[in-house]
């Protein structure tokens, strides 16, 4: 099980990510792809990326288990660039920890282009980069789109939960099961965790391709003063991710195909009237559809006079 103490000052600390993180999703990905099971769901899913990998991403091989990669290797960056500059930038003595932790058990003397990586040699640390580049090509190119567009959908649901339920609410509704015991976020997990964020707040990540226990970074307990404990989810369908089809809309699976639209109309401030004549709907039912998203932080409403706009939010 995973505990995470939530104190007063933890919860008013909460965040959900904007953007999907692309080397998470990746290494997560690729721990997937290493796993034995769920064959009948992900067999051929795998068997494909194990056929458009490049040799360029054999070495991170060496990195990966099926449940355990270094922290390093997945900075929480929102484009791939800024993650692979975290990686090539990051300090020695993290990344040795990291590779200590993942090639615990393996037999033999870490291999010579590893050992180069954990003491900080930059030949080493391109290489590396080089196959985490090419493995996001190989393994996320084509579903980055949608992968994007379900993190916009999951993020709705959680700040329609926070509106309608509450923080507290919002979050035992993330993860089946999860639930708030004696001030702890209890996750239901087949290792056993307790996490203390000390007022460092928390990050909430969804993925789309791990589809086991929820996970938190393997340095959570000794990051910096003021860096957030990242909190990753799984929030897919179990299935592995495809190019979505022409015209699918994510966000209408979540928040009714009325709300979807009204929030694209809103990428241009529009008053109630003018919102309603574009949904051909009456001003009293766009209102409501208004102050439901207003509530859940999605969009902001401008009073000028009598004049009433409403518009997007940052977090739209």
């Amino acid at each position: 099980m995973l505990r995470i103490e939530l104190s007063a000052q933890e919860l008013a600390r909460i965040q959900f990510a904007p953007q999907p993180a692309p080397l998470v999703e990746l290494k997560l990905s690729l721990m997937m792809l290493r796993r034995p099971d769920s064959e009948q769901t992900f067999g051929r899913w795998r068997r494909g990326l194990r056929q458009r990998l490049p040799v360029t991403t054999r070495a991170l091989w060496d990195l990966l288990s099926s449940s355990r990669g270094p922290a390093f290797l997945d900075p929480l960056s929102v484009d791939l660039p800024t993650g692979l500059d975290a990686v090539r930038s990051a300090p020695v003595t993290l990344v040795r920890d990291g590779v200590e932790r993942v090639r615990a058990g393996r037999p033999g003397p870490l291999p010579g282009w590893l050992s180069d990586v954990t003491q900080g040699d930059a030949t080493s640390r391109e290489q590396l980069c080089q196959g985490l580049h090419d493995a996001c090509r190989a393994v996320l190119g084509a579903t980055w789109p949608r992968v994007t567009a379900q993190h916009k959908a999951e993020f709705a649901r959680y700040a329609l939960n926070a509106a309608e339920h509450g923080v507290v609410g919002a979050l035992t509704m993330l993860c089946p099961g999860s639930r708030l015991v004696d001030s702890c976020w209890e996750l239901d997990a087949p290792y056993q965790r307790h996490v203390m964020p000390a007022g460092r707040g928390l990050v909430l990540l969804p993925t789309f391709h791990w589809t086991m226990a929820p996970l938190i970074a393997e340095n959570a307990e000794t990051e910096n003063e003021g860096e957030p404990v990242l909190v990753v989810y799984p929030a897919g369908g179990g299935v592995p991710i495809v190019p979505g089809a022409a015209g699918e809309d994510a966000l209408a699976l979540v928040l009714g195909s009325t709300r979807a639209h009204t929030l694209r109309l809103l990428s241009e401030p529009l008053s109630t009237s003018e919102l309603a004549g574009r949904l051909g709907i009456s001003p009293g039912a766009a209102s409501m559809h208004t102050a439901a998203l207003r509530q859940a932080g999605l969009i902001g409403t401008v009073r000028n006079g009598r004049a009433v706009r409403h518009e997007l939010t940052a977090h739209s």
